[in-house]
């Protein structure tokens, strides 16, 4: 199967002023463009990833079906294919989303796929949606900025920013007032495919960011025209990270090392699974191990590095200084969303599927297939029982944003997750801009791979699962 990209938007040339153009090929009269990436991410060795064309029989028509369907194979679908059962659901779930009918028509989808994930400055998924817009019919005057799109689509950047930074701020007023905005009021089917494209696009923005996803060469920021050379780089080659110290070896831990960490974690594991039945703790400790592990999680911050730079996207969402802010921090408490109370299963799921049929099942499965996703194996060994790490995964994350399971005990988050990990989650779940190569370095090192994308799954799952309990729980207590 030979397969070439959709024709996409002529890109701006890079250059700059130490080079000043020198990049051409001056002798030709030819502008040969290079990529600035090594493969589909910036994190993982190209080597490691699965070439096209060397996939088995089930992966090939998965992938085969995702290019007829989209004219392309981007490079998230290139790192998913490390996990084909979620891929397929994922690819599944996204063609609903954007290519059936459904309550709002193409363009908007697109376009508001370009404001969820403008809230991160994620260029590369703006980009992928730009080209799709345009392609569907969208006025391209609407890309010059929010400003001059509808009213109608302005009127949803506040959820936008909400549900992006700060969704336990969301309330039924929130949902009232895009529903009651008379000539530019939103359908209750509208608003819940806007809700779902809106998180869908949040999430993937942290799993772009998460798994380091490089552009690909015909997009912005995915090629230079000055052709690589031996030691000799001129600023724009390192300000977009072609250069060697791209290139460095991950770390500097020893395999012994590394060894250790990963046997310490299964025996913490293993007691963890073999001490439940005899040590049950009192609801009142499990509500304390809660408030504990919350508190806990504002106090993990970022490391003091910048990301690589992206394109400027801010044109494309209004308040651009509306960002992340722990809930619970001095002067603001915000009540615990008690999952008994409200909960993806009994209620998210049947609103879902009531006011836009058949995604409710979609994403149920999904997120099902995150959860459960498991080989039995954490880096060197096989035959391990990988729940229990798990569900400390996805429910640190869904403690970040003050969602709480009765039925757990908060304290084997501290016993499974370091704090290395947890930088690494705080800022994929809640910064993705800010995520580095560093941060996705430093955590699980002896891991592989595919075992840090499987974690990329939980996190951008968990998020979006977190994201619509918030946003659908306002829309139920409107309708109520």
């Amino acid at each position: 199967m030979r397969l070439s990209p959709r024709a996409a938007s002529p890109v701006p040339e890079i250059m700059c002023s130490q080079c000043n153009g020198g990049c051409n090929n001056k002798e030709m009269g030819t502008r040969v463009p290079h990529p600035l990436g090594h493969g589909p991410s910036r994190f993982i060795p190209e080597e490691e990833i699965l070439q096209v064309g060397n996939e088995d029989a089930n992966m090939h028509s998965v992938l085969a079906e995702a290019f007829a369907d989209l004219g392309r194979l981007d490079n998230i679908t290139l790192i998913m294919v490390f996990h084909p059962q979620y891929l397929e659901s994922f690819l599944k779930t996204q063609h609903y989303l954007l290519q059936m009918d459904g309550p709002l028509p193409a363009c908007y989808q697109h376009y508001i796929g370009i404001m969820a994930a403008a809230r991160h400055q994620c260029s590369y998924l703006v980009n992928l949606h730009v080209n799709d817009f345009i392609h569907s019919g969208g006025d391209q005057k609407w890309l010059d900025g929010l400003v001059n799109a509808p009213q109608k689509l302005r009127n949803l950047g506040e959820l936008n920013k909400m549900l992006a930074h700060r969704p336990w701020l969301i309330t039924k007023e929130h949902i009232e007032q895009l529903l009651k905005t008379g000539e530019h009021s939103w359908s209750l089917a509208e608003l819940i495919h806007a809700v779902v494209l809106l998180a869908h696009y949040h999430s993937l923005a942290s799993f772009t960011f998460g798994c380091g996803i490089n552009p690909e060469i015909h997009n912005y920021g995915g090629h230079t025209f000055r052709p690589p050379s031996v030691g000799n780089y001129c600023i724009c080659d390192i300000t977009n990270g072609n250069h060697e110290g791209h290139h460095h070896p991950t770390g500097s831990v020893t395999p012994s090392e590394s060894s250790c960490e990963v046997e310490a974690l299964m025996e913490k594991m293993k007691q963890l699974q073999e001490s439940r039945p005899d040590e049950e703790a009192t609801q009142e400790e499990m509500a304390t191990r809660f408030e504990r592990e919350k508190s806990e999680s504002m106090l993990v911050i970022a490391a003091d590095e910048d990301p690589s730079p992206a394109r400027n996207v801010s044109q494309h969402f209004e308040d651009t200084s509306y960002g992340y802010k722990d809930f619970s921090r001095r002067g603001m408490h915000v009540p615990t969303f008690r999952v008994q109370d409200y909960c993806w299963e009994d209620h998210g799921y049947s609103l879902v599927n009531r006011l836009y049929p058949d995604v409710g099942q979609l994403l149920d499965e999904k997120f099902h297939i995150a959860y459960n996703l498991t080989y039995n194996t954490m880096a060197m060994h096989s035959d391990v029982d990988t729940s229990t790490l798990r569900r400390a995964i996805w429910n640190y994350v869904h403690c970040m944003f003050g969602i709480r399971y009765d039925d757990y005990d908060y304290g084997e988050i501290n016993q499974l997750l370091d704090r290395s990990f947890k930088v690494y989650i705080k800022n994929v779940v809640c910064s993705p801009e800010k995520t580095t190569k560093r941060m996705y370095d430093s955590f699980w090192r002896q891991f592989k791979h595919s075992e840090k994308v499987h974690v990329n799954l939980l996190l951008m799952e968990a998020r979006m699962q977190a994201e619509l309990l918030y946003a659908l729980r306002a829309i139920t207590r409107y309708m109520t």
